[in-house]
């Protein structure tokens, strides 16, 4: 597309009115001056709102209307018609949106609304003035933004072990590392925001304790921090490949920014990659360095790629699209050691890399809960509103296991989108506000072209119904136990994955 083309309105001009029968499926694409505008009709009202996701530009004409609400079809984020407000993640900035006035059957949109100030909190009992929160990912950042967005004015601080500011981690296997996406698209927020917003962000800062009795935390350097209200966000971390030669400096895993920019700077000088396990992360990453033209070997123990959670033919279908980019997969296998750059399979095959990324899956950080005495099992166990079992102190993201209403069974689960949004809930609730967290899972997956949306959650399952063509990247399969619809994944089919999540939203309501 060229700058002109780019720039170039669509539709028709909104200021001289457009008749409420050129809508189609409740929604018309048209400008005001220079800027796109979309218009949504939503029970007898009609909103005009700005077109594309904030997030990663995801066309809203293309998503779902849900009362005064919009959702977005690729990743799921919502809005809210009347405010602009980005009401669910991935989504966190709010969109522009414009005053309304209809001449009979006309709909006329002039004047942009001035962006809405954040609310008064509401708060059942004073309000506590220090907040810590332990994490510098997904749902420590939601969570810390969310506060303020509710107009809590009390003191944040939010305490990362991490060198980078939070960052966009879906990308750090997906486009950044494929070469498309600058690193100045990964922080959630420039280093300006927490200034503005008085969040005392604190990287490089390790906990070593959690003392509930004084309420405070003890920092890796033994200074004391006292809280009102905590959020435990300590995240997942790689699990290490235990096997002879694993700690070479050119075997890698994949979790931070560090981590990506790694590989990347190994990839100017690799030919070959091994890598190590066929879980989401490991494929994504294989299909990045195929971007990057790297030969890409894939070794896993499974008889199919990603079989647990998607099943045969999905697990079929993912393993041709690699193979079709030019992945070699040595499947039903294990590498046993690593000498060099010489990989030695269990079946005694020998793959030689000079660049291996470990990709079999993650682990809880527990240690700092369990210390602390909080209740876990295989998780920090929380309470429907994220609370530990310890008042005052919440868990949300990689670590929480909750009482989830749609599966009817505690789960944990390690999607960027939940700990978001989990992040949100956490933070309402530290304010008082008694919030149950409901949301249905929800992750994508990206392959080559090739997006792949879950919502759901399914552990085991009965059987699969596929609805349209896998192979034809254009279908529906829907994960059964019971005759109950426990999960839905989806290829090109957009609405359809976002009616399965209203309705799952509907059912465990």
């Amino acid at each position: 597309m060229t700058m002109s083309e780019e720039s170039k309105p669509s539709g028709p001009d909104l200021t001289k009115g457009v008749a409420l029968t050129a809508f189609k499926d409740g929604k018309l694409l048209g400008h005001v001056g220079e800027e796109d505008v979309l218009l949504v009709q939503a029970g007898g009202e009609v909103f005009a709102i700005e077109p594309t996701c904030s997030h990663y530009h995801g066309p809203l004409a293309e998503g779902l209307v849900v009362d005064d609400t919009i959702r977005c079809p690729w990743h799921h984020a919502c809005f809210s018609l009347r405010s602009g407000e980005a009401t669910r993640p991935p989504a966190l900035n709010a969109l522009a949106v414009w005053e309304v006035t209809r001449d009979q059957d006309r709909i006329i949109v002039q004047s942009k609304r001035e962006a809405p100030k954040p609310p008064a909190t509401h708060r059942s009992a004073p309000a506590p003035e220090k907040f810590v929160i332990v994490g510098g990912g997904a749902a420590g950042f939601a969570a810390a933004e969310m506060l303020r967005r509710e107009g809590f004015a009390g003191a944040i601080t939010m305490l990362s072990n991490d060198g980078a500011m939070p960052v966009d981690r879906p990308n750090l296997s997906k486009d950044y590392l494929a070469g498309n996406a600058p690193e100045d698209w990964l922080p959630l927020r420039g280093e300006d925001y927490y200034q503005d917003a008085g969040i005392d962000l604190r990287l490089n800062t390790n906990v070593s304790a959690i003392d509930a009795k004084t309420r405070s935390v003890t920092l890796g350097n033994g200074d004391r921090l006292p809280f009102d209200r905590l959020l435990l966000a300590t995240g997942a971390e790689p699990v290490k490949l235990q096997i002879p030669g694993a700690d070479q400096p050119h075997v890698h895993t994949l979790r931070s920014v560090a981590d990506s920019r790694a590989i990347i700077k190994a990839t100017g000088s690799a030919r070959r990659v091994l890598v190590i396990g066929a879980s989401f992360i490991g494929l994504e990453v294989a299909a990045s360095l195929r971007a990057r033209k790297l030969e890409v070997h894939v070794v896993a123990p499974e008889e199919r790629p990603m079989q647990r959670v998607l099943g045969p033919e999905m697990g079929d279908f993912v393993r041709a699209l690699h193979e079709e980019n030019g992945v070699n997969f040595h499947l039903g296998d294990t590498v046993e050691r690593l000498d060099g750059t010489r990989a030695t399979l269990k079946s005694g095959g020998v793959i030689e890399a000079d660049l291996v990324v470990v990709g079999i899956g993650v682990k809880p950080r527990l240690a700092l809960a369990e210390k602390a005495g909080l209740a876990a099992d295989r998780g920090v166990s929380v309470s429907e509103y994220l609370e530990t079992s310890i008042a005052g102190i919440f868990a949300a993201g990689d670590i929480a296991r909750w009482p989830d209403p749609h599966s009817r069974q505690t789960i944990r689960v390690e999607h960027w989108v939940v700990a978001e949004r989990q992040g949100q809930t956490a933070a309402r609730n530290m304010l008082g506000r008694r919030e149950r967290f409901d949301a249905v899972p929800f992750f994508w997956s990206q392959h080559y072209d090739v997006p792949i949306n879950y919502v759901g959650h399914a552990e085991s399952f009965d059987d699969i119904a596929i609805e349209g063509s896998i192979a034809g990247k254009d279908c529906l399969l829907k994960y059964r136990k019971g005759g109950r619809v426990l999960a839905v994944a989806s290829i090109y089919r957009d609405l359809d994955s976002l009616k399965a999540e209203l309705d799952m939203e509907r059912q465990g309501a």
